[in-house]
């Protein structure tokens, strides 16, 4: 068969497992069954449909004898390329076979030919552009990289057809190994290039520290270098928010947090706009002259901050945490306004969940916010969520629950705890615990009822502007019979008992896991500290708190209704408290 010409099958697979005696018959016409090869043997110029040789197949598989053997039958094997313009060295570099590479290497070295040739063999690129380097380093082949890298330092200076080097594609891959190999090879030239004129470091805040360590003590300069945006790697590692990086980089160059991209965003702006809370706080220990850098548009850290909130790539409990860190820096003036005249109490108009907009709101407040002067009639209110449709479908689902509990409360009061005894009287009757049990269950059903009626028949019957008064009512009463029907059943546990029994240890642990439920739910659900609350709820600022009514009419309601409901479970949790010491 002559030399281009379609590999056979027997001579393929023979190369493929890497039986290189089998080979090497076939390739002498020895041992080669007749009628399957027109002619009297096999040759070395065979090549598979994708234009790869014996030597493309052997280096790609890792059989090292085999490599030996087809290139001392025909050395032109060693700079043969395929269909992709891939060498047998490009094949076993893709594969991570060390030392296919290193015999490769070894042979066309050792063997006579032109400089020239030998830069093809070992340098040569793919019609992507990539060396042998770029494809051990592209899928993380850290031993591959290492062996390459010894043998030919000069390939970590080479980028690709998209102006990639092998360092970036090594970070990208996430293997430290080949990172290493690359960055400690000697080579004072390796380039650190990636696309879009980002560099290794701007790959490496995405991977780990470790990465960032490596490439920031090899070349400190590396932090400095913008990509095609302006964006700096600092900027990279504030919107992913992994501290640790933010440090490494900050302790190499604390300048870089003063750094602008192309929108005049710095990296503390980077960091609320993601709503990396922690970030912010390190970049401002760092370098809290960066809390006066405006973007573009006038807008400070603060603005970015509340004007994100209406993105669904902000968790609304991280943008809220944000504003809060900002705020209790101290650093930040709330009233400062940006180029269109905005301030961040304005921006907030962009938020689209209402507790962020709550606790915004409540935050800037205490904290001194204005807004921007604007004739009232002008104002808009905040339309982020349909809230009226939200009250709808609550309403309907809480009346489910108030029904139940009243269903549970009423059945409750005819199998109370110690049964009846002969004359029909309860066997608990007189006991503490008992009496307020069935002051409890009361309370559970009569509030159950009333929320109730408030919800399908007062909330349905009334005036649009008196909706949400019987709404918020019926909250409140339907928490009041939940949580008067979860310390009945508590009750009644205790008064079956004695003071020593397992059943009154079991009140005494659920009693106060309870208590520490509601408590955690209260923090979740207050827009702010307590102390900040109660400075909203009473505080003196009446004109601007006309204004937050206007804009923002739910958020002193809601404040007030989360104090109110604190008050609440405070009385029943210590009125239960007190019912079990007289016990």
């Amino acid at each position: 068969m002559s030399d281009g010409m379609f590999m056979c099958s027997q001579l393929y697979i023979a190369a493929w497992e890497g039986r290189t005696e089998e080979v090497a018959r076939l390739l002498t016409g020895g041992g080669h069954p007749q009628g399957i090869h027109p002619g009297p043997c096999c040759t070395t110029g065979e090549v598979t449909a994708e234009r790869s040789t014996l030597l493309h197949i052997a280096a790609g598989e890792g059989h090292c004898n085999l490599i030996t053997e087809l290139c001392h039958r025909d050395g032109t094997l060693l700079s043969a390329v395929n269909s992709w313009l891939d060498t047998p060295l490009h094949s076993a570099a893709r594969s991570g076979h060390a030392d296919a590479i290193e015999a490769v290497v070894r042979l066309a070295r050792s063997s006579s030919v032109e400089e020239d040739r030998l830069r093809e063999i070992v340098g040569g690129m793919n019609s992507d552009g990539d060396t042998a380097l770029h494809l051990a380093a592209r899928h993380g082949h850290g031993e591959a990289v290492e062996v390459l890298t010894k043998l030919a330092p000069e390939l970590a200076e080479d980028v690709n057809g998209a102006g990639v080097s092998p360092l970036y594609l090594a970070v990208m891959s996430g293997s430290v190994r080949a990172v290493k190999a690359i960055v400690g090879c000697g080579n004072g030239d390796a380039s650190a290039a990636g696309p879009m004129a980002q560099n290794a470091v701007h790959a490496a805040v995405l991977q780990g520290s470790e990465m960032v360590s490596l490439l920031l003590a090899w070349r400190p300069a590396l932090a400095t270098d913008v990509d095609t945006n302006q964006s700096s790697p600092l900027h990279f590692a504030s919107s992913d928010g992994d501290c640790s990086i933010i440090e490494e980089i900050l302790t190499q160059a604390p300048h870089i947090a003063y750094m602008q991209d192309s929108d005049g965003l710095s990296p503390l702006h980077a960091a609320p706009l993601m709503g990396n809370g922690p970030a912010v706080k390190l970049l401002l220990k760092f370098c809290p002259g960066t809390a006066d850098i405006r973007d573009n548009h006038g807008r400070s850290f603060l603005h970015a901050a509340s004007l994100r909130g209406h993105s669904s790539v902000v968790s609304h409990a991280g943008e809220y945490n944000v504003v809060s860190k900002l705020l209790s820096s101290g650093k930040v003036q709330v009233h400062i306004m940006n180029n269109e005249g905005h301030t961040p109490y304005d921006l907030i108009q962009n938020t689209t969940a209402f507790f962020s907009m709550v606790r915004l709101v409540v935050n800037l407040y205490v904290y001194g916010a204005q807004f921007r002067p604007q004739r009232q009639d002008h104002i808009k209110e905040w339309a982020g969520q349909d809230i009226v449709k939200w009250r709808v479908a609550t309403s309907k689902n809480l009346a489910i629950v108030s029904t139940l509990v009243a269903t549970v409360a009423f059945s409750a009061a005819f199998n109370v705890p110690g049964s009846y005894g002969p004359d029909g009287k309860a066997n608990l009757n007189g006991n503490r615990m008992y009496n307020a049990f069935l002051v409890l269950d009361t309370v559970a059903m009569t509030t159950a009822v009333v929320a109730t009626i408030l919800l399908l028949v007062y909330g349905r019957a009334s005036r649009p502007h008196r909706l949400w008064i019987g709404f918020i009512v019926s909250i409140h009463f339907l928490w009041l019979s939940l949580l008067s029907m979860m310390l009945g059943f508590f009750t009644a546990i205790a008064g079956t008992g004695d003071k020593k029994s397992t059943l009154t240890a079991l009140f005494k642990l659920i009693y106060h896991g309870v208590y520490t439920m509601i408590m955690l739910l209260t923090g979740l659900t207050m827009p702010g500290s307590l102390t900040g609350v109660l400075r909203f709820v009473f505080g003196r600022k009446q004109h601007l708190m006309r204004r937050i009514n206007r804009q923002y009419p739910l958020v002193l309601i809601c404040a007030f209704n989360i104090l109110l409901c604190i008050v609440i479970n405070i009385v029943a949790l210590a009125a239960v408290d007190i019912t079990s010491n007289l016990r």
